[in-house]
């Protein structure tokens, strides 16, 4: 039998309007695209993921500190409890850079929460004396 040469059929295929990709051998173009449409989705979602948990960590780190027993969990319902509104990215920038500022916020919410269901903290009335960042 006569061997059969496929070169330029396969070449064909290979460089179908192969525009913004490189290196586009084995994969069509249009599978090659539907590929780094979800790997782009997914790594989008990862990222929010992985930025939520760095900032936990860095509360965490924070707060472990403290010779007080405070924990995350009590720390963040008291803040959305008292409708402070802190997000985990503004607490850890906060805990970054005045590690003091956020002991302070945390022990007022605590006792503010033994003494009475109504605060300055809707306000922001002491925090906002205490804690001015530069």
């Amino acid at each position: 039998m006569i061997r059969t040469k496929r070169g330029s059929i396969a070449r064909k295929r290979r460089t179908k309007s192969r525009s913004s990709f490189r290196g586009a051998l084995t994969r069509t173009i249009s599978q090659q695209r539907r590929k780094a449409l979800s790997s782009s989705q997914r790594d989008r979602d990862r990222k929010k993921r992985d930025f939520r948990s760095l900032w936990i960590s860095r509360i965490n780190a924070i707060i472990g500190q403290n010779k007080e027993k405070i924990y995350y969990s009590n720390l963040m319902y008291n803040l959305y409890k008292n409708q402070l509104l802190l997000n985990r990215k503004i607490v850890a920038q906060i805990a970054i850079l005045k590690g003091n500022c956020l002991f302070t916020i945390a022990n007022d919410i605590i006792i503010i929460n033994k003494n009475s269901p109504e605060s300055e903290l809707r306000e922001g009335g002491r925090i906002k004396q205490i804690c001015m960042i530069k």
